[in-house]
């Protein structure tokens, strides 16, 4: 079982939050980004992001030290359909840097790794190693009790954008006691992203979104946060006709 929309093609029905268009390859070729050594993520995307408004009444924001995961970063190219893969590994960077005790791996799982896992746990088929096929916040949350043993609570929004605001409130109880990413995933707005924070003010409320859709050479802090792999996106731009799905782990007593 997924997220309804990671079924459908891709291409169809892209959502556009509006700040950032599909960027082509030779646009960031051609960037003056300082680039990370080989092999090597970015920790801590989101450090020295400024606050989205300038009357914030509460910001919540990830506690610890994380990796940014995307399109390609280990040289699978899994552009297309791997997005809810790649921010459950960057939820599995938060574990194990921030939750060594509950290490049972050297590093987060791989793709196959992950795939081989919704197999064994009865989720999947054997034809899915392997396979193309995207997963959402309900495979994600299986991953991380089986690779973890950290269960997840995966809240439904049934009205996107509009219902989210009445959840800014949990979302800032999740930062401030559990501390960790938040994976999300939609029907229509079938992108996984990443949320690291929320911050909300007298206009209504921001996430702080981690996109892994970037497929490309290493990014530093700063070409990521410029380019729009990592920003304040307020809750209204989303689409308000897609379901959305929030995988939140419960870590506060592992």
């Amino acid at each position: 079982m997924s997220d309804a929309g990671e079924r459908k093609n891709p291409e169809s029905e892209k959502i556009d939050w509006g700040e950032r268009a599909e960027r082509k390859q030779e646009d960031m070729e051609t960037a003056t980004i300082d680039k990370c050594t080989a092999g090597e993520l970015l920790r801590n995307a989101h450090i020295g992001l400024s606050n989205p408004e300038s009357d914030i009444i509460r910001c919540s924001l990830v506690a610890g030290d994380f990796l940014y995961f995307h399109y390609g970063c280990d040289g699978q190219d899994d552009r297309g359909w791997g997005c809810g893969y790649r921010t459950l590994q960057a939820i599995c960077s938060w574990l194990q840097l921030n939750r060594p005790h509950l290490n049972t791996h050297d590093r987060p799982p791989s793709l196959p790794e992950i795939q081989q896992a919704l197999v064994t746990v009865g989720d999947k088929p054997p034809s899915f190693s392997g396979s193309r096929e995207w997963i959402g916040t309900f495979e994600a949350a299986l991953a991380l009790d089986h690779f973890y043993d950290v269960p997840c609570k995966i809240v439904h929004l049934r009205r996107g954008g509009s219902e989210l605001e009445g959840v800014a409130d949990e979302l800032h109880r999740h930062f401030q006691t559990q501390g960790s990413p938040v994976m999300m995933g939609g029907d229509r707005d079938n992108s996984s992203k990443g949320v690291l924070g929320v911050c909300t003010s007298a206009q209504g409320s921001h996430l702080l979104v981690m996109d892994p859709h970037y497929h490309g050479p290493p990014l530093n802090r700063e070409g990521a946060q410029r380019f729009g792999w990592v920003s304040w996106k307020k809750v209204g731009s989303l689409d308000h006709s897609s379901f959305y799905n929030l995988c939140l782990p419960q870590i506060a007593r592992k």
